[in-house]
C-alpha cells in the first residue's frame, strides 16, 4: 500500500538549471567593474574641480561645490589657458586637415592604383612599423632638426609632427572604406564623361565620406591630447591644453583643484566629437572584420 501511495505521488516540480546563467552573472559583474574603472578616475576629476584644495587634502565628504576653479583657469590673471585651447584647436584643426588629405590620396592610390605588389607592401608594412615606434624616441631628432630649420616654437612645426604620427592610422583606415567601393562604379563614371580625378572626387570620395568622418575623429582627438612632443617642441606661448594642464604641478605646490578643472574643460571636445561620430568610428575600427 506504501509503495502504491509512492507511485501515485505527484513528482516535484524542479527548476532546470541553466548552463549560461552563472557566466551571464559574471560577465556583467566584469562588465560593471570594467565601467566602474573607467568612469571612476574621470568621476573623482569631475568632483576634485569643484572643490577647494583643503576639501581635496582633507577628504571632505560631502564638500561645498565652488565653481572658482573654473574662473581661475579661464580668467586668472596667471593663467594662459584659454590661449593654449586656441593653440590646441589650431593644431588638432589643420593637423587633421592635412592628414585626411595626404592619407585619403595615399590610400586611394595603393587600392586603385596599378602598384607592384612589393611597393604597397613595403609601404603599408612601414606605416605599420612607424605607427608602433614609441613617439618618445622620436622627439631628440625632430628638435634638432627643428632647431636647425628654425622651426622649434612654432605650430607649424607642431603640425607636421601630429601629421607624421597620426597619417599611418588614416591610410590604413581610408583603404579599408576605399576596398569597400566596387571598382565599377567609377568605371562607369569615366565611361559617362568623367576624368579619373572628377570620378575620385565626384563619385567615390562621397562614398567613404564615413571613413572621412571617422579617422578626422580619431586623428583630432590624438592631435588634442598629444603631450610629449608638445612639451619638447613648444614653449609656454605656444604650450597645447595637455602641457598646460601638466603645468599646473610646479616645483613647490600642486594645484590639484586648477588640473582638475582643465582637465574637464580638456575633456569636452573629444566627448562631444565621439558622441557625434561613434558609429562611424565602429564602423571604420571593424570594416572588413565580418562579411
Amino acid at each position: 500500500m506504501a509503495t502504491l501511495a509512492t507511485a501515485l505521488r505527484a513528482p516535484r516540480a524542479t527548476t532546470p538549471r541553466l548552463p549560461g546563467l552563472s557566466r551571464g552573472w559574471v560577465g556583467s559583474v566584469l562588465l560593471a567593474l570594467s565601467v566602474f574603472a573607467v568612469l571612476g578616475p574621470f568621476a573623482w576629476i569631475l568632483t576634485a574641480s569643484f572643490k577647494y584644495q583643503i576639501a581635496i587634502y582633507s577628504g571632505e565628504w560631502p564638500f561645498t561645490p565652488t565653481l572658482s576653479n573654473y574662473a581661475e583657469v579661464l580668467f586668472g590673471r596667471r593663467s594662459d589657458f584659454l590661449s593654449n585651447v586656441v593653440n590646441s584647436l589650431i593644431v588638432a584643426s589643420v593637423s587633421t586637415t592635412l592628414v585626411l588629405i595626404v592619407g585619403a590620396l595615399a590610400a586611394y592610390s595603393l587600392q586603385r592604383f596599378r602598384w607592384p605588389a612589393w611597393v604597397s607592401a613595403t609601404f603599408l608594412g612601414w606605416t605599420l612599423v612607424f605607427h608602433m615606434i614609441p613617439v618618445m624616441t622620436l622627439i631628440g631628432p625632430w628638435y634638432v632638426a627643428f632647431r636647425e630649420l628654425g622651426l622649434y616654437d612654432t605650430r607649424f612645426a607642431l603640425i607636421l609632427t601630429h601629421v607624421t604620427i597620426n597619417l599611418p592610422m588614416t591610410v590604413w583606415l581610408m583603404r579599408a572604406f576605399f576596398r569597400e567601393v566596387p571598382h565599377e562604379i567609377e568605371e562607369a563614371a569615366v565611361v559617362d564623361g568623367c576624368r579619373p580625378f572628377q570620378a575620385f572626387y565626384k563619385v567615390t570620395l562621397p562614398m567613404v565620406v564615413p571613413g572621412l568622418i571617422a579617422s578626422g575623429i580619431l586623428a583630432f582627438i590624438f592631435s588634442w591630447n598629444e603631450f610629449p612632443v608638445a612639451l619638447s617642441l613648444t614653449s609656454r606661448e605656444l604650450a597645447t591644453v595637455p602641457v598646460a594642464i601638466a603645468r599646473f604641478a610646479q616645483q613647490y605646490e600642486i594645484q590639484h583643484s586648477q588640473m582638475a578643472a582643465g582637465s574637464v574643460i580638456a575633456t569636452i571636445p573629444a566627448l562631444i566629437l565621439m558622441a557625434l561620430g561613434q558609429r562611424f568610428i565602429v564602423r571604420g575600427l571593424t570594416l572588413g572584420a565580418v562579411k
